[in-house]
């Protein structure tokens, strides 16, 4: 279909209601722009003839639904004509050449944006189609227009979400309460937010959302002569400060009484015992004196003031908080903010809205918001698996911040748990990955410590310090763990590579044959043609992570080669020697949980798919059904120089009496060892048996922290567990 739109003005006689109203919410835009949007009506209608919503109305009433409600923000012309069109592309014949051909590429990119959302289905965020969920978010860092027309999409869809039947209903509700309502609050929109929580709470849970809204209602009416007093109060104290102020009454939406019941198991009175105000003046200078005002005119409480004004949220929210002790005992909660800022608070990204850069200054919630697009787009370069990309995103999209201090004075915005770790890789992935300690506030803190807001951070580096499996247990932010992972699979392919060709090297061996440097070019490049793979490291790297047997590789290239491999009668003299592992190859060595093998013990092999080598004790009691594949056994040994610390643990046996822990956790900290973890095993009031999870070097090691555990005289027993 292509776009048939008269060039002529667009009779206004002709156009319904509806179409009216959007024309004076438009106002804004100048004329040309406005007869474009009509235009865009006229195709919209044109290609929409004939269909309607569940409703019975007809179709195009959505899309301008749609598009009064990104007018109401004021929103520039081509993101108001997407809106229009937004399903056009999807549900009618109209073809993107003719839509880019009549109003612009620029609009045509962004309903074909939107159209690209509207195939997505989420069952929840949990569950989500986590490769749609990444495409939704990479969508939004192109331009973030293309969320704003689907945020409204949805929220004029929860709108009118009675027309659906109940199944649909609740999986939408649950679809907006878990996606969109939290994309919203990250981008600022707290007005969209809050409405969007509300609809999908009254969808999804209509009893509760019912009794929590009468509730309410009721609580106000009791109140509202309470809060009348209180809000002139506040006024008249204002006035006598010479501040132009206006004071709002603040409500709890059903939702997050819902949310703050259910989460900090406080009941109804508990929550609506609470004065919401809102105070709003001309000036930042301003908040801070209407809040000596409003200070001197209630107590406040100790520790409830925060500064959002000063250190802003991670979605551009400015405010100052503060509790008081009120006139009827109970606490007055105010938010203290400038028109500016209450509009930001309200819109966020959408406030003011300056998409192009020369237009005006960006609000501080699109400076924000196009920082945190920016980082997701740089994660997503770097992160293989979707599931790793949505596990970063989540945790940015439902932050609770902590704030923190940089030498040089600089403020980082970190998620609450947020460790050392984190810290070093919001200042610099380079800083991260050679991080080795911390000052803060000046003590030396190890990198897993969490940090709390107002801290001052120093990392201190070293050019050796590497990261490792481990600290992945140590961070909660999305960068800090696309760094370390990146980083490890790096690490992984080369060991991969080299571990590879050693198992190769010994499989063609025991074969009798030769190495690897014995295989003609010609050979293994068909070799690996015919297994699809591009160059020699893959197959080495596939070989070592036990995607692929070494002896049957071996097999095959010597058969290739042309060489009778069933005829050979006399293996290599090297065919038993086994590989040697330093423990550095920890990108393709795990190290089994069954029996904690240690440097100095007999040890075994076992090739599992996709892990590459997991490492036994000979006398581990499942090398025996392992050894039943025994294509996937490996013939290992310990180098005579071993790295790094190895996982053991301790049963200890000891005489029930106050102390006994504390002692023996000296003994295993006084051998160097680092205590991981400890439990009660057995315990009665004369004896009990601990387990200790601790780190060790070597077998030697452990015999040390078993000699200092037994010298305690607290001690019946020390094992090795598992024996």
């Amino acid at each position: 279909m292509t776009a048939a739109v008269d060039p002529s003005p667009v009779d206004l006689s002709g156009l319904p209601p509806y179409v009216l109203a959007l024309r004076e919410r438009i106002g804004y835009l100048p004329e040309d722009q406005v007869e474009r949007v009509l235009r865009a009506f006229l195709l919209g209608a044109h290609a929409h003839a004939g269909q309607a919503r569940n409703s019975g109305e007809p179709y195009i009433t959505h899309p301008v639904a749609v598009a009064s409600i990104l007018a109401e923000l004021g929103l520039d012309a081509e993101t108001i004509i997407a809106a229009i069109l937004h399903d056009t592309l999807e549900d009618t014949a109209l073809s993107r050449d003719a839509l880019a051909g009549e109003f612009g590429e620029v609009v045509a990119e962004l309903v074909d944006g939107v159209t690209k959302l509207d195939k997505m289905r989420f069952g929840s965020r949990q569950e989500a189609d986590v490769e749609s969920f990444r495409k939704m978010l990479l969508a939004m860092a192109r331009d973030l227009r293309v969320i704003l027309i689907k945020l409204a999409d949805r929220l004029h869809n929860m709108r009118t979400l009675g027309a659906k039947e109940s199944q649909s209903r609740r999986r939408i509700a649950r679809e907006t309460l878990e996606i969109y309502a939290p994309i919203a609050q990250r981008l600022g929109m707290n007005k969209f937010k809050a409405e969007l929580q509300d609809l999908g709470f009254r969808a999804l849970y209509p009893d509760r959302y019912r009794v929590i809204s009468e509730r309410i209602r009721a609580a106000i009416g009791n109140r509202r002569e309470a809060m009348g007093r209180i809000e002139s109060a506040l006024s008249a104290r204002l006035a006598e400060e010479q501040l132009q102020s206006r004071v709002v009454g603040r409500i709890k939406s059903p939702w997050s009484i819902y949310s703050k019941m259910r989460g900090e198991h406080k009941s109804f009175a508990q929550l609506m015992d609470v004065y919401g105000f809102r105070v709003v003046v001309d000036s930042a200078m301003s908040c801070y004196m209407a809040l000596g005002a409003v200070h001197a005119l209630y107590k406040p409480v100790d520790r409830r003031f925060k500064d959002f004004i000063a250190i802003s949220k991670a979605n551009g929210y400015q405010s100052l908080h503060t509790v008081l002790l009120g006139p009827f005992g109970a606490p007055i909660e105010v938010q203290i903010r400038t028109a500016e800022m209450d509009s930001v608070a309200e819109r966020g990204v959408a406030a003011h809205w300056a998409y192009k850069t020369d237009s005006g200054p960006a609000n501080s919630a699109q400076v924000r918001a196009r920082e945190w697009l920016s980082s997701l787009a740089d994660n997503s370069v770097g992160t293989v698996s979707s599931s790793e990309f949505i596990e970063a995103v989540k945790i940015d999209l439902f932050p609770d911040e902590v704030y923190l201090f940089t030498p040089r004075g600089d403020i980082l915005s970190l998620p609450r748990n947020a460790t050392v770790l984190d810290f070093a890789y919001a200042v610099h992935t380079d800083v991260g990955d050679h991080a080795v300690a911390a000052r803060v506030d000046k003590k030396l803190l190890p990198l897993r410590s969490k940090l709390e807001s107002g801290q001052l951070v120093e990392i201190i580096t070293a050019p050796s310090a590497v990261p490792n499996p481990a600290w992945l247990e140590s961070v909660v932010t999305g960068k800090a763990r696309t760094a370390i992972r990146q980083y490890l699979k790096h690490l992984q392919h080369e060991d991969a590579v080299d571990f590879g060709s050693r198992m190769l090297d010994r499989a063609l061996d025991a074969l009798g044959r030769s190495s690897l440097d014995g295989i003609p070019v010609a050979v293994l490049d068909q070799f690996l043609e015919t297994s699809k793979l591009k160059r020699l490291e893959e197959l080495l790297s596939d070989i070592a992570l036990g995607n692929r047997m070494p002896d049957v590789v071996a097999s095959q290239l010597l058969a290739a080669r042309g060489d009778l491999v069933g005829e050979v009668s006399l293996a290599s003299p090297h065919a038993h020697e086994k590989i040697r592992i330093s423990g550095a190859e920890r990108g393709v060595l795990s190290f089994a949980n069954c029996c904690h093998p240690l440097p100095g013990d007999d040890i075994v092999g076992y090739l599992s798919s996709g892990k590459g080598i997991v490492v036994h004790r000979e006398e581990c009691p499942n090398v025996v059904e392992l050894r039943k594949s025994p294509e996937r056994c490996v013939a290992i040994e310990w180098a005579r120089e071993v790295k790094g610390d190895y996982r053991a643990q301790l049963r200890i046996e000891v005489i029930n009496r106050p102390g006994v822990l504390a002692t023996v956790a000296t003994a295993i900290a006084a051998a160097d060892s680092n205590i991981e973890n400890v439990e009660y095993v057995e315990r009665d009031a004369s004896a009990a048996t601990l387990l200790f999870s601790m780190e060790v070097s070597s077998r030697k090691h452990l015999a040390d922290v078993i000699r200092r555990v037994r010298r305690t005289g607290t001690v019946s027993g020390v094992y090795r567990y598992p024996l």
